[in-house]
């Protein structure tokens, strides 16, 4: 009860640790003085004052004098106090939940024999696998699967946070571990989907990189794409490498599915235009974070307001009793 009685709640430093809720109040304080003055001009000087000559000593005279300023001085504290409590001075403490939705993106990589052209340093297969690495490192919280493709398509490892697993899936993968010919797009893309379909969640991503037109499997890419869509998968297309004697790329397929797959293409002919691809999907598709703030405020204006009737009451001490009389005399 009587823990506002404590001369620390006046120190400086406990009043610059508040939150203030209506600091405008504060600001009423440096206008106390002038109250005083406007006493002083309209009151104090028109009043008549005789001179006494007090017997005794001078030093006793002089000490007995200043208690005079006793009165005012309690009632300026009074209401500045008065003006602080108005203020509301506060301590808020506040604590911070995150909730981070992570994203499920599943990596279908060519790797059929064009793939070991070598316009990307050292060829496009171990140029995307580079860069695939460092896409990985700057995911966060997001589930991530690999799809390889040739003539046929599998899935080498499924969605996972486990990216120190995952780089180990990343490099086995060469082209010798599908021995059917040919590029599946549309089946690469339906082994996506069947790894992302049942997965709860609004941010489900397919990342395509090939080099060349669908010339194999049995389902059309536009077909899979539309099921993707169905499913609220999102499908981005990397075309890597370029014309060649050997090697033709055509873009117009996947193109298409990214459109179709309301995702972007991209066309990479070099080792850093490849890497900035993956930077700006990097940048599209980020974590969504949310932040649950939950606010503890807890109010001290009656501590001050406590001791504004303290001092106010000490005024009226000192002016309205036989004390009063005895600072006049």
């Amino acid at each position: 009860m009587w823990d506002w009685f404590s001369t620390d709640w006046l120190s400086w430093q406990t009043l610059r640790s508040f939150v203030w809720a209506d600091k405008i109040y504060l600001y009423g304080i440096a206008g106390i003085p002038f109250l005083f003055l406007l006493r002083w001009l309209f009151y104090n000087r028109g009043q008549q004052k005789l001179g006494l000559s007090l017997s005794g000593p001078q030093l006793k005279t002089r000490w007995v004098s200043y208690l005079r300023f006793l009165p005012p001085l309690f009632f300026i504290l009074g209401i500045a106090f008065i003006l602080i409590s108005m203020a509301r001075p506060q301590r808020v403490r506040e604590s911070k939940e995150q909730f981070s939705e992570g994203i499920d993106i599943m990596l279908a990589m060519d790797i059929s024999d064009s793939m070991l052209e070598k316009d990307l340093n050292p060829n496009r297969l171990d140029a995307a696998k580079n860069v695939a690495r460092e896409f990985i490192k700057g995911r966060f919280q997001d589930r991530i699967g690999l799809v390889i493709f040739a003539g046929e398509s599998y899935s080498i490892c499924p969605l996972t946070t486990d990216y120190d697993l995952l780089n180990e899936y990343l490099n086995d993968i060469n082209s010798n571990m599908i021995k059917t010919s040919g590029t599946a797009i549309g089946s690469a893309l339906a082994t996506c989907i069947n790894r992302l379909r049942d997965v709860p969640g609004n941010s489900k991503v397919a990342i395509l990189l090939s080099d060349g037109d669908n010339t194999a499997g049995n389902l059309d890419p536009i077909t899979a794409t539309d099921l993707a869509k169905s499913f609220g998968i999102r499908i981005y297309t990397i075309l890597v490498g370029r014309d060649s004697k050997n090697v033709k790329v055509d873009e117009s397929s996947l193109r298409e599915i990214a459109k179709q797959g309301n995702g972007q293409f991209f066309r990479a002919t070099d080792n850093q235009t490849l890497k900035n691809i993956f930077g700006q999907i990097n940048r599209l598709e980020k974590v969504k974070i949310k932040d649950n703030i939950y606010r503890d405020v807890e109010d001290f204006y009656y501590i001050y307001l406590n001791w504004a009737i303290v001092f106010l009451l000490t005024a009226f001490f000192f002016k309205n009793t036989f004390v009063g009389n005895i600072l006049e005399d």
